[in-house]
């Protein structure tokens, strides 16, 4: 799938819904709860199951981002199943700290 910035996608599998702030350098494999995400409006798997494995959940406005393929998403719709690329789970983006006002 060709993944370019504001491209928005939902999963197949829960309520999760995601739309993608910067796209990765490479092909990838966007999943939630274990099974391939689809763009909005397209086909999703039907009555596909949650995998347990990838049932932690995701979180609503958060931004999910992996270094190595550049790729960053946030959160526009939470769900049960948890984001990840293939198999490797896909992490939450750390805050950047703000300076102090010292």
């Amino acid at each position: 799938m060709d993944l370019k910035p504001g491209t928005r996608l939902i999963s197949g599998v829960c309520g999760t819904e995601v739309v993608v702030v910067r796209p990765p350098s490479t092909e990838v494999d966007l999943r939630c709860g274990g099974h391939s995400m689809v763009a909005k409006g397209g086909a999703a798997a039907a009555d596909a199951p949650l995998d347990a494995k990838h049932g932690d959940g995701t979180q609503l406005g958060k931004r999910y981002a992996d270094e190595a393929t550049g790729l960053e998403v946030l959160c526009t719709k939470a769900g049960e199943g948890s984001l990840s690329l293939g198999d490797e789970p896909l992490p939450l983006k750390d805050a950047k700290p703000l300076p102090s006002s010292d």
